[in-house]
């Protein structure tokens, strides 16, 4: 009787799969590209890189409370709108403490002017805003005489100008002070630099809420850091920190505005 057939052998397992290979870069064209610089962003470079090679630049710092500034804000918003036709925002509020503080300390409102120093009996102040072309600063002028409603409709006025970008070379010359806020972007702290033949600037930076101590007590209070940058060659120390502190007393307090302390 023949033997029987042998058992077929068990199939080989499949071979293991190789390794996937590095992917690889999509092909793609240029891996940069070069664009010449608007005339605009020339002439903002030359201006700023001229501050740093010709200005002694220091920059002081300060904290401001925003309760009262934000509480007084709130209850009188709608009626602010519904009078003057533009929102009120914090803006104003910093722009009537600087002019209180540069009246105060008029070298962080005066320039130099080869060996001479020239003091302004008015406050022209330059407000930093985006536009679709870059940073500009159109100027609020005669700030000294203007009231709050007055100061937000000429920031509305100039800032649809710069979104729309018919700012003419006018609305931004001739600036004694510059108020920039970077915290419309997020910013927590900068050192702004000072715009010449200015001799400073004003960094306001976002609104946080972190713990303080008041009056002995640890709370909760809408902190903003602000910045004051300016030029050692004109501003002493004790003119810049005595200035800034006077914008955060005045802000921290809006009750001072009327009663002019």
């Amino acid at each position: 009787k023949p033997a029987a057939a042998a058992p077929p052998p068990p199939p080989k397992p499949p071979p293991a799969a190789a390794p996937a290979a590095p992917s690889k870069a999509p092909p793609s064209g240029e891996r940069e590209r070069r664009v010449p610089m608007t005339r605009m962003r020339q002439k903002i470079a030359e201006r700023l890189k001229g501050a740093q090679e010709t200005c002694a630049l220091l920059t002081t710092f300060n904290e401001v409370d925003m309760s009262v500034l934000m509480a007084l804000r709130a209850k009188h918003k709608e009626a602010f709108e519904k009078k003057h036709g533009v929102k009120l925002g914090f803006m104003s509020a910093f722009v009537r403490a600087s002019v209180l503080a540069l009246q105060e300390q008029p070298a962080v409102n005066a320039s130099i002017d080869g060996t001479d120093i020239v003091y302004r009996n008015f406050v022209d102040i330059s407000i930093a805003v985006s536009s679709p072309k870059g940073l500009v600063v159109p100027v609020l002028r005669g700030c000294e005489s203007m009231s709050f409603a007055d100061v937000e409709k000429e920031i509305q006025r100039l800032g649809k100008l710069a979104q729309t970008g018919q700012l003419a070379l006018e609305d931004m010359v001739g600036g004694t002070f510059t108020i920039t806020n970077g915290g419309v972007f997020g910013s927590l702290m900068s050192t702004p630099i000072v715009n010449p033949p200015q001799s400073a600037v004003l960094g306001m930076h976002g609104i946080v809420q972190r713990p303080v101590a008041v009056d002995g007590q640890v709370v909760i209070r809408p902190m903003m850091y602000i910045a004051l940058t300016y030029d050692h060659r004109l501003i002493d120390g004790r003119e810049a920190v005595t200035a800034l502190k006077r914008i955060k007393e005045v802000v921290e307090d809006p009750h001072r505005f009327l009663l002019d302390v």
